[in-house]
């Protein structure tokens, strides 16, 4: 087999499958992780007993979902997958295990971002008499930005690399297509084809996250 004999349609199935698992799940990670993130910041500051206790307990559950290698925990979670989406495979069961793996990832890029804030700003606004919603929406996450979106950067791209690895139990996808193709029928030009797509969506979302990054640090 040459690069001639490729079935292009297929590998164009594959990219879009790909950015569609990546577009659902950066979303849903996003919607999930700020706020955890948030409130990990705002309860590891607490100086209240119980607050500091719960912080403990959502902190070990956040480092566990953290540790546990994505492929396990996609095979782990195919009855949620089942129950949530109505599938374990296919882009759509992919999503659940997609989000469950990156959100606590994120959370952690989000509480060391606004942990980077100057505490003096925070004390200023408080001695204005701001309220915590006031300074979480007006001073720490404007204050954070850039460091937030680098956040985002690196889990979008490490969310590629978990749609990768759902190819492995049918996730569907460039993962899928390289695994089937390239290694199950050895067919080397479609794994040399799924790689180097995967490399250019990475460089593509490295690039403009690195150019938020510059924009929002200059102002």
């Amino acid at each position: 087999m040459n690069f001639a004999d490729l079935n292009w349609q297929e590998m164009m199935d594959a990219t879009v499958a790909t950015l569609q698992m990546l577009i659902f799940s950066g979303l849903f990670t996003i919607i999930l992780g700020l706020p955890l993130g948030i409130v990990l910041y705002l309860w590891g500051r607490s100086n209240s007993i119980v607050i500091r206790v719960i912080y403990s307990v959502l902190s070990f559950v956040v480092n566990i979902l953290r540790s546990v290698p994505f492929i396990i925990l996609m095979v782990a979670l195919i009855p949620f997958s089942k129950a949530v989406v109505g599938t374990s495979i296919g882009v759509l069961g992919t999503i659940p295990p997609l989000v469950i793996g990156a959100a606590p990832f994120f959370a952690r890029l989000v509480e060391t971002a606004l942990r980077e804030v100057d505490r003096g700003v925070i004390e200023a606004a408080q001695g204005m008499g701001a309220s915590t919603n006031q300074i979480v929406m007006r001073v720490l996450l404007p204050e954070a930005r850039p460091g937030l979106l680098a956040g985002v950067t690196i889990t979008l791209v490490t969310l590629v690399s978990y749609t990768a690895m759902s190819g492995m139990v049918g996730g569907g996808g460039l993962g899928d297509l390289a695994i089937r193709y390239g290694y199950y029928r050895y067919e080397k030009e479609v794994m040399i084809i799924s790689v180097v797509l995967m490399v250019i969506l990475v460089q593509l979302l490295q690039m403009a996250g690195d150019r938020l990054v510059r924009h929002f640090t200059r102002k």
